[in-house]
């Protein structure tokens, strides 16, 4: 029977030469004998290191060397403050410590914190804010190029295409329209009664709630609606396409991704929001008449009082109020799709970048539409 195994000694032995702490390393200095002589060799040079006493490391008698035992030796190296060192006679053992150290540099310091710059942070931040700007003018311009070339071949649009998009932007939304429609209907009703009933005017609620839908709250609940629902879900299902590369896919296939995914989209929400605008007045009328109703109206004043004051420039231009909030949710939501990052969480970040962008586009054009009427008098 065979006695145990034995752990390999120390590969070296500690001397002291002319005021030097010498290690010397002979023989075989591989994997195994490196290990079992790794923590005393270490606690060898960081004793010769508190004391001040120069150390060498003689590797002289090494016949052999491994990855495991160059290891050990480039280690002692940076370890030790002030080492010597006596390269292998063999060529060999030296020609792997060479390429051991050369593998293994040492590690850089780390950076120095780069001191804060008010003002290279205020220019970085505006620097990335112009390339933005500059990335969404380059969608606007693809946009337009691509839709004008389907202008004189518009069998080359997708419609099948569009058509999905108009039921699920459109008609999937109208129970939700018709929802809010009634409760702002109901609501604008009841809050304008408790001023007009101090006057006894309360049969000019029905101008006051028909203006107010036709002219501004229908496109703008409207477009909110559509912003919410179907701004953000072109921008996730377009992240998504881009994060699994199927955009790449189509770019390699010769097809043209605007033409192929937004214009489609564009085109559908721009069609769907006078329709929701519509859904979204008649519904607050009608809520409005039942409060109407409740206070003793009956539906022929309010309807009278509709076709007195309400006129169909009124209604036209809400609806191409609505047209043009529907063109800008479609484009910001694809704007946001197609520039997702690629990261885990670049879909959602799409998807709130397009639901933000939306709701303050609206507000600016909004306020643009405000000033515009305004000024021709309408």
């Amino acid at each position: 029977m065979h006695g145990p195994a034995q752990m390999p000694s120390a590969p070296f032995q500690a001397e002291t030469e002319a005021g030097r702490c010498v290690l010397r390393f002979n023989g075989r200095l591989d994997t195994s004998t490196a290990a079992a002589g790794w923590d005393e060799a270490h606690r060898a040079a960081q004793g010769a290191a508190k004391a001040g006493t120069p150390l060498t490391l003689d590797a002289h008698g090494v016949t052999e060397l491994d990855s495991g035992g160059a290891a050990l030796l480039v280690s002692l190296a940076r370890e030790a403050s002030e080492a010597e060192w006596r390269e292998p006679e063999a060529a060999t053992p030296r020609a792997a410590l060479d390429r051991f150290r050369k593998a293994i540099p040492p590690a850089p310091p780390p950076p120095k914190p780069k001191p804060f710059r008010p003002l290279t942070a205020i220019g970085a931040a505006t620097l990335d804010r112009l390339r933005g700007f500059g990335g969404r003018m380059t969608f606007l311009g693809e946009t337009v190029l691509a839709s004008l070339r389907l202008v004189p071949r518009p069998w080359r649009l997708r419609w099948a295409e569009v058509l999905r998009h108009l039921d699920e932007a459109g008609t999937r939304a109208f129970p939700l329209c018709i929802l809010l429609g009634t409760l702002i209907g109901v609501i604008l009703a009841f809050q304008s009664s408790v001023p007009m009933r101090q006057f006894g005017a309360e049969i000019f609620i029905p101008q006051l709630v028909g203006i107010s839908l036709t002219r501004e709250l229908g496109p703008l609940l409207a477009s909110i609606i559509l912003a919410g629902r179907t701004g953000s879900a072109y921008a996730a299902e377009l992240g998504t396409m881009r994060v699994n590369e199927e955009v790449d896919a189509l770019k390699i296939m010769g097809l043209d991704p605007v033409a192929w995914l937004v214009v489609p989209r564009i085109l559908a929400s721009t069609l769907v929001m006078p329709a929701l605008t519509m859904v979204m007045n008649v519904t607050g009328i009608i809520g409005m008449m039942i409060v109407m109703a409740a206070l003793g109206f009956p539906p022929v004043a309010v309807l009278n009082q509709l076709e007195q004051w309400l006129s169909l420039q009124d209604l036209a231009g809400g609806l191409g109020k609505a047209a043009i909030f529907g063109l800008a949710i479609g484009y910001i939501g694809c704007q946001s799709g197609l520039s997702a990052g690629r990261g885990p969480r670049a879909v959602g970040d799409a998807a709130t970048g397009a639901v933000v962008g939306g709701i303050v586009a609206l507000v600016v054009l909004d306020g643009i539409f405000a000033i515009l009427f305004f000024r021709l008098g309408w």
